[in-house]
């Protein structure tokens, strides 16, 4: 065990231990930050007329956002629209202005 190696020296065990939850941190928990810090700004910069990718893998366009939930339209004959919550949006494409 490497903890065994110290000889019964407490500086060491409680260093080791430092660079242990050092590398926690920048393994695991600044990485999941990181990331919802991108989508809560993708789901902010989100407008009527985006094209966006549910997280069911369905493809779609914007047509209406409120506070918490947006309405999507699917498919082509533009008779499907459903509610769903902003969290359900995985990637956004942005709608190309026409000129």
């Amino acid at each position: 065990m490497i903890l065994a190696n110290a000889n019964g020296n407490p500086f060491i065990t409680i260093g080791m231990l430092v660079v242990l939850f050092a590398l926690m941190y920048f393994m695991m928990i600044r990485p999941q930050q990181k990331e919802t810090k991108r989508k809560n700004q993708m789901l902010s910069e989100m407008a009527v007329g985006d094209t966006v990718l549910t997280t069911s893998g369905f493809y779609g366009t914007l047509i209406d956002m409120q506070e918490d939930t947006v309405i999507v339209e699917f498919g082509s004959n533009k008779n499907c629209r459903i509610p769903m919550q902003k969290a359900a949006i995985a990637a956004i494409e942005k709608a190309e202005d026409a000129q």
